[in-house]
């Protein structure tokens, strides 16, 4: 097992990776920009370590001044968490490179799902089913126009080397795709320095639909159930939950014996998450394979009773898995919402200082967060300053422990998404479970 383990990341999950090491006996190393000396995880942490200004890049996206105090501190581990460089490549294979431990997949896996299209291309290959679309990237506009014209509009333009809703355009009529093209391609350069695209058919009114799956060294999966993620706002998602109310058992078997199949595709390590669309026929389609530990984790560990972060960092250690699929048990309803520093009307971001903060408790509620009274919300980084997890016997006793949760959290000094959330939990589609992607347009219609 590891001795010591710096932490790359900053916020809740930062926290959340604290919480784990301290119960596995291991050493942390917290990191932090100029802008977050005070921050909860700089003092939770057993060490922490400047590594540059405010700025993500000069900081947490700096890849020698991480290297360089995961060194000087004598880390022989290091947890990406999610963002920032949880998905780099290049950064995965300098750790491997020096014998730096890197608690997540291989830089191999993380080079071959970085690219979408050929991630597409291997789940084809392995009979997982995928939406109508290219068989590979496209860099040229009249490529696109053949593409779209063959599959038919709707359709979707994703950046090969996006994520989190980045590269992505919808495209309804011809006259619509040279703008949406060049746009989506453009911000695939910002987030990886690739031009490429690929083409789907676009689904709508689907359900966004994923599983978490934990791999190890033996090529020994398992799948933990899935998540329902359909309550989003600009492909990023709000609330979460698991079960989803649209899954059947029959259906959750064949979701998870995919899963464990697009793992084996591309040889996948340590904890990840199989994204599929569910259409309103209840057939559904692979999207992707996400080579970290997602935002909404915890709602899995709450009904399964497995810490995936400590799996994370077993499994990293070289440490098979100590259960097999029929181990694996859901008992229970949870829901997540992410409470975001936001105008709940408009998502508009509020930095500032919280001048006050109360956090709800009781049986069956949860909150990882970063931040307390008096913190500061900056506006570098995301927005995200908390998620509220609840769990109950069932989705009914779910839903109304989230809103006496809801009711009880205070934050004043800034703005954030609470009064959103209620409104959500409020209403008659959503306690039926009736959900799809474009559920939030009811709320927000400026979010479309």
């Amino acid at each position: 097992m590891f001795q010591k383990i710096l932490i790359a990341n900053r916020g809740e999950i930062a926290l959340r990776v604290i919480r784990a090491c301290k119960e596995l006996g291991i050493s942390t190393v917290a990191v932090y920009s100029k802008a977050d000396t005070n921050a909860l995880h700089t003092r939770l942490a057993d060490e922490a370590i400047c590594i540059g200004p405010a700025d993500a890049m000069q900081s947490y996206r700096n890849i020698p001044n991480i290297i360089s105090a995961a060194d000087v501190t004598g880390a022989d581990a290091i947890h990406p968490g999610y963002g920032f460089l949880s998905e780099s490549s290049d950064f995965a294979e300098m750790c491997e490179s020096i014998g730096l431990h890197f608690i997540g997949p291989t830089s191999g896996n993380l080079k071959t799902l970085g690219d979408k299209a050929k991630t597409r291309a291997a789940m084809k290959a392995h009979g997982i089913p995928v939406i109508p679309g290219s068989e590979g990237e496209i860099t040229d506009e009249s490529s696109a126009k053949e593409i779209a014209e063959l599959i038919g509009y709707p359709v979707m333009i994703k950046a090969c080397s996006g994520g989190g809703g980045r590269g992505l355009r919808i495209v309804h009529k011809p006259s619509e795709l040279k703008k949406a093209f060049h746009a989506s391609r453009h911000e695939g350069v910002a987030v990886n320095g690739s031009n490429g695209v690929y083409i789907e058919h676009y689904i709508s009114s689907p359900r966004h639909i994923e599983v978490q799956i934990l791999a190890d060294h033996n090529a020994h999966t398992v799948f933990l159930g899935e998540r329902e993620c359909s309550i989003q706002r600009r492909y990023q998602k709000l609330i979460e939950e698991t079960p989803s109310p649209a899954v059947t058992d029959k259906l959750r078997s064949k979701l998870g014996q995919f899963a464990t199949r697009a793992v084996e595709a591309v040889g996948y390590l340590n904890a990840g998450t199989i994204e599929f669309l569910l259409d309103q026929d209840g057939k559904f389609y692979f999207m992707e394979l996400n080579p970290r530990i997602q935002v909404e984790h915890p709602i899995t560990e709450m009904v399964t009773g497995i810490d995936i972060v400590k799996e994370q960092i077993k499994i990293a250690a070289g440490l098979p898995l100590q259960y097999q699929q029929k181990d694996i048990e859901i008992r229970g309803h949870s829901f997540e919402c992410r409470i975001t520093a936001e105008c709940p009307e408009r998502f508009i971001p509020s930095p500032g200082q919280i001048q006050q903060w109360h956090q709800p408790g009781g049986l069956g509620v949860r909150v990882d967060s970063g931040v307390e009274n008096n913190s500061m919300v900056f506006p570098h980084y995301d927005s995200l300053i908390a998620k509220l997890i609840v769990h109950g016997a069932s989705r009914k006793e779910a839903i109304a422990k989230m809103q006496c949760a809801l009711d009880e959290f205070v934050v004043k000094g800034i703005k954030t998404t609470i009064p959103l959330h209620k409104q959500v939990f409020q209403d008659p589609d959503f306690q039926k479970g009736l959900l799809f992607t474009k559920f939030l347009d009811r709320f927000t219609p400026t979010s479309s």
